[in-house]
Order: structure tokens, then C-alpha cells, then sequence
């Protein structure tokens, strides 16, 4: 319990880190300037400040989205005291979305937007501008989905091994073998035929 909580804890602060360190990159090289081709025009680097949720969703509304991010932050914190993250997969999927809550959580309480930097797009059809904890928060969500629908919960120890027989169960007249039945004839005290 104490290793998975470690590693993540560890992967968390590594995308709080990263997000953070890039964030300031972003806002002391790519504010007032025209966007960078990174690949070509399939992604670029350019600076927005972002007031919404992830993408730009809400932008411009005066909702505190910082409680998103606690309230996921809170939630992934109960998951993992609880004991629900059987998987590594599954701890990777709920660390990675933590630390992408915390590194926009961060911008939110300090400055009330988050800093977005990383456009992808071709020709006309572009994503919405994002960072590098929506990015994490976004592979978090697909792991997390992928592991969901593979259900690899150990089984449980009331479950049977799979290298145990098969137990017949009786069906409706049938009656168990070596149980008690009544005697023949008379029962104990009658003759016996």
C-alpha cells in the first residue's frame, strides 16, 4: 500500500512539475508573439490564458472552476485510501489525472487561469489550445476508461480457483448422496425387509 502510494505520488508531483515548469517556459518566451511550428503546422506553440475549464470550455464565466479541480482531487485521494486501485495501469491512470488537477489547480488559486500553450491542428481543423495537465488529465481518463472496461479486479478469495473441480450442485429431486433417509419398513424399531 505504502509503494503505491509512493509511486503515485511520485508520478503526480513529476506532472505538477512538468506542467509548472513548462507554464512559466510558455509565459516568459511565448507571450506577445506570433505562434512556433513545433511539427510543421500539426503542432505549434502559442500563448493563451485560459479562464474556462480544460480547452477553453466556460471561458469568460465567472464559475470558480477551481472546485472541479478539487473535487477530483478529492475524489482520486479516496480512491486510493480506500484501497480501489488494484491495477498499476489503473494507479498510473489515477495519478496522472491527479497531478494535471493540481498543476491547473495551482494556476487557478494564484492567477485564476490557467496558462495553455500546445495547439495541434491541420489546415483549418484545430484542438483547442492546452497544457501539459490537460494532457495528463486526458491520458489519465483514457487509462483509466481502458482499465475500466477490462474489469482486472483480483478476484476475490470466495470465488473458486481455477485449478479446483467442478462441484455438482443437486438439482430439483435429486437427493444428496450420504444423507440420512428413513430405514425401510418400520423406520429403527420396524423389521428390517
Amino acid at each position: 500500500m505504502i509503494r503505491r502510494v509512493t509511486v503515485a505520488v511520485g508520478v503526480a508531483a513529476s506532472v505538477v512539475a512538468l506542467d509548472q515548469w513548462t507554464k512559466r517556459w510558455a509565459s516568459d518566451f511565448l507571450a506577445y508573439r506570433a505562434p512556433i511550428d513545433v511539427i510543421g503546422e500539426l503542432v505549434r506553440f502559442t500563448y493563451t490564458r485560459n479562464s474556462g475549464v480544460a480547452f477553453g470550455l466556460g471561458a469568460g464565466h465567472r464559475f470558480p472552476f477551481y472546485l472541479f479541480s478539487i473535487a477530483a482531487v478529492c475524489v482520486i485521494l479516496f480512491m486510493f485510501s480506500r484501497h480501489r486501485t488494484h491495477t498499476i495501469a489503473r494507479q498510473l491512470a489515477l495519478a496522472l489525472i491527479l497531478g494535471g488537477a493540481l498543476g491547473n489547480l495551482v494556476d487557478r488559486l494564484s492567477t485564476g487561469e490557467v496558462v495553455d500553450f500546445i495547439l495541434v491542428g491541420w489546415r483549418r481543423w484545430y484542438w483547442p489550445v492546452f497544457n501539459v495537465a490537460d494532457s495528463a488529465v486526458s491520458v489519465g481518463v483514457a487509462l483509466f476508461a481502458l482499465t475500466w472496461l477490462r474489469q482486472t479486479e483480483p478476484p476475490s478469495q470466495a470465488e473458486a480457483a481455477p485449478d479446483d473441480p467442478p462441484v455438482a450442485i443437486p438439482g430439483p429431486g435429486d437427493e444428496p448422496r450420504g444423507a440420512a433417509r428413513p430405514l425401510p419398513g418400520h423406520g429403527a424399531d420396524g423389521p428390517v425387509a
